[in-house]
């Protein structure tokens, strides 16, 4: 029997009733102020685009009000500070977990997160399996006692001598590039302002001796005009010691406004490898700096190579989906950097692979079976292959080669926190390293079910169903939490997460839905929900939802959904287009009024994925679903809470503003429409632990109240 952890939730029906009458009858008036915009000849009324003056005071004086009543809301419930400090309780319990890992001679360098602190630190370690070796080389929490400073990314040096850092604070993405010394952690005084920005991410590659380093920089003030500073971002180079206003522009100039470039160094320095994204939709480009100097482009974005490696062998590997929707590896000799000199290495099949990890001697290939992971070693022609065996239905979340010829991966399961596995060259047993997660909790009793709904066209959708053992089937009482993303070919893997032990200890059904706009199933998986087909992501949704009603594991009433991001934008569709399917919404950063969702800056990276409204197609599909345009009035709405954050760079908050004033005015429920916004953060990435607790304890003290969640079974 569990101990009682929190107290109960002591809300009858009747009392819940009262509290959201109460709540209905607090709200302020959101003023209407129609604005007309005519698009491909259909004129659009917006009467809430006031809304999105972010800085304007009307606008913080609403938002802040409607903070002031969520607050009020979630706070009436009587365990929402119980459940706050349980989750505190277990964050300092656990173990520290260690993710981005580069190796180095002799070193590993690797991100680590250790609650309480706020934030991950940077640490180096002599191997896998000595923690004692432990150095740390940065920990922002240091840098700022508020832990709103955030290490965006990092890069070592060939010899890891020194390592570039990108820093930004509040949650913003918003990186400057910082140098340190590893041994000593000194910071040496050179700085580069806005290499990094939620529109396009940022990266930086050193050159063989370490003297310097190739960087992405978006324009400075007068370089472009306003309303690009944060597009065309371009590749500089820096050396060491001399000023940023000295540096060399390498190449770029000629990349799309909306270029994405990630760089990377082959381990003896001669070569940089650019890879550049035309935005989010997944097609990219490759150019290859070599030691004359000189970029030459191989790759163009039609060629559907999704992935380069540059191997320890004089060879590019590439993941390539011409006419392979699930993938195939060719081998370049980068004497001859022409994508027609590239030999297929693996041939495409069942699996869809995912990464790509050469070594001294072999080549590691890491796959996707539409949503579970394995492992395939090769030889470095392709030959010899051997399955790397792993845990069953779970994810290999990272990969890389150490410089003895290894191969350390990341795994982890829904049941099973995260651990470093290590397969030493020549073997094909991997090894549990030091490099381990502990959870405060066991989900020993917790399991696992794999399950398929049949979606509006006949396509078979993946379930993945977590529920503790002996939970009851098939009399439809079980509350039930369906979560999925849906887009950008993001694949929803298993993951690990000990907060979720709140949700099965009240009886509660978790599900994750592998619907298509993933990368599950491949290239095919993720056009199939992309672009003019955006809607088959919300009917497989919608089948995920009808299955579980069906096979009684639950019933609208008991069923509550959740995403973020697109998954928000899914949100949106699931509230406007199946109002009566489910009892209660946690929608967070979400996308809302797809008509102008373009004119962000990050929404214009987007447009390679939604489409956009210049095209007459695009545009009819897009007005089709946005979920801002079908809002209807006088309709019985579920229960819903908005998320967002005031530096959010990647999704503009005025979607949750526009879309909660909307709703607030239509609904007919007495089901409350709450709006949340985090000033401390921005879409998710760099958000202060603390933060991260409040919002989670806020979530679930909204669940539980919507869905009955009065009790825990079994205490």
């Amino acid at each position: 029997m569990r101990a009682n952890f929190f107290l109960s939730l002591v809300v009858t029906a009747g009392a819940l009733t009262l509290i959201n009458a109460t709540w209905a009858e607090r709200l302020p008036d959101t003023p209407k102020k129609p604005v007309d915009t005519e698009y491909q000849g259909v004129t659009v009324e917006d009467p809430y685009q006031w809304l999105e003056a972010d800085e304007d005071s009307q606008v913080k004086a609403w938002s802040d009000a409607e903070n002031q009543q969520t607050r009020k809301y979630l706070d009436s419930f009587p365990d929402r500070a119980a459940i706050e400090k349980q989750l505190q309780d277990w964050y300092a319990k656990t173990s520290p977990s260690y993710f981005s890992l580069v190796s180095r001679p002799g070193i590993l360098f690797m991100m680590k997160f250790q609650p309480p602190k706020q934030q991950p630190l940077l640490v180096t370690l002599a191997s896998a399996d000595d923690l004692k070796s432990e150095k740390v080389v940065l920990d922002p929490n240091v840098l700022d006692a508020k832990g709103t400073t955030a290490i965006d990314w990092f890069v070592p040096s060939l010899d890891g001598r020194y390592v570039a850092i990108s820093l930004s604070k509040g949650g913003s993405e918003d990186g400057t590039l910082h140098f340190y010394e590893t041994a000593s952690g000194k910071a040496l005084p050179d700085t580069i302002a806005h290499v990094q920005y939620p529109t396009a991410g940022g990266s930086a590659a050193w050159n063989s001796d370490g003297t310097g380093v190739y960087y992405t920089r978006f324009p400075r003030k007068g370089e472009r005009p306003d309303a690009d500073l944060n597009f065309y971002q371009q590749i500089y180079f820096h050396k060491l010691g001399t000023p940023d206003t000295e540096d060399s522009y390498s190449i770029g100039k000629d990349f799309p406004r909306i270029a994405e470039i990630t760089l990377q160094s082959s381990r003896d320095g001669k070569y940089i490898l650019a890879t550049v994204a035309n935005g989010d939709g997944g097609d990219f480009a490759h150019y290859l700096l070599g030691p004359d100097g000189k970029w030459k482009q191989i790759t163009q974005f039609s060629d559907q190579i999704k992935l380069a490696r540059l191997g320890r062998d004089n060879a590019l590997y590439l993941l390539s989906r011409a006419n392979a929707p699930r993938g195939k590896i060719l081998r370049l000799p980068l004497q001859a950097p022409e994508l027609n000199n590239a030999a297929e290495i693996v041939s495409t099949g069942q699996a869809v692979i995912e990464q790509i990890v050469p070594t001294q001697e072999a080549l590691y290939v890491g796959d996707l079976l539409g949503g579970p992971s394995q492992i395939r070693r090769f030889d470095l022609n392709g030959k010899n292959e051997t399955i790397i065996p792993i845990a069953p239905i779970s994810a290999v979340q990272e990969m890389l080669a150490t410089e003895d010829g290894a191969l350390l991966f990341r795994d982890v399961s829904y049941t099973e926190p995260a651990a470093w596995f290590q397969c030493s060259q020549g073997r094909t047993e991997p090894v549990k390293t030091a490099l381990r997660n502990t959870s405060p909790v066991s989900f020993a009793d917790v399991e696992v079910r794999r399950a398929f709904a049949t979606s509006k066209d006949g396509t078979k959708i993946p379930l993945n169903i977590l529920f503790r053992k002996g939970t009851p089937r098939g009399d439809g009482q079980n509350p039930t939490l369906l979560y999925a993303y849906g887009g950008y070919g993001i694949s929803m893997s298993p993951n690990f997460d000990f907060t979720r032990r709140l949700w099965f200890d009240r009886g509660g059904v978790y599900v994750v839905a592998n619907i298509r706009g993933g990368g599950e199933f491949g290239e095919e998986w993720h056009k199939a929900g992309n672009l003019t087909k955006k809607q088959n992501v919300f009917d497989d949704f919608a089948a995920a939802a009808e299955y579980l009603i069906k096979q009684k594991y639950t019933r609208p009433e008991k069923l509550g959904i959740q995403g973020g991001s697109n998954g928000g934008l899914l949100m949106g569709a699931m509230i406007t287009q199946q109002p009566d399917l489910f009892r209660a919404v946690v929608s967070s950063v979400g996308i809302y009024d797809m008509l102008r969702v373009e004119l962000a800056p990050n929404g214009a990276f987007n447009v390679t994925e939604f489409g956009t409204v210049k095209n007459l197609e695009q545009f009819n599909a897009l007005y089709a679903y946005s979920p801002y345009h079908h809002v209807v009035d006088g309709t019985k709405y579920p229960a819903v809470l908005m998320m967002t954050g005031a530096n959010d760079g990647r999704v503009a908050p005025y979607h949750s503003r526009k879309m909660t004033a909307r709703l607030l005015a239509a609904n007919k429920s007495d089901n409350p429409i709450l709006l949340r916004t985090s000033s401390s953060a921005g879409h998710g990435i760099g958000t202060a632990l603390t933060e991260r607790i409040k919002q989670l304890a806020d979530i679930y003290v909204f669940l539980f109240a919507q869905l009955g969640m009065t009790g825990k079974p079994g205490d």
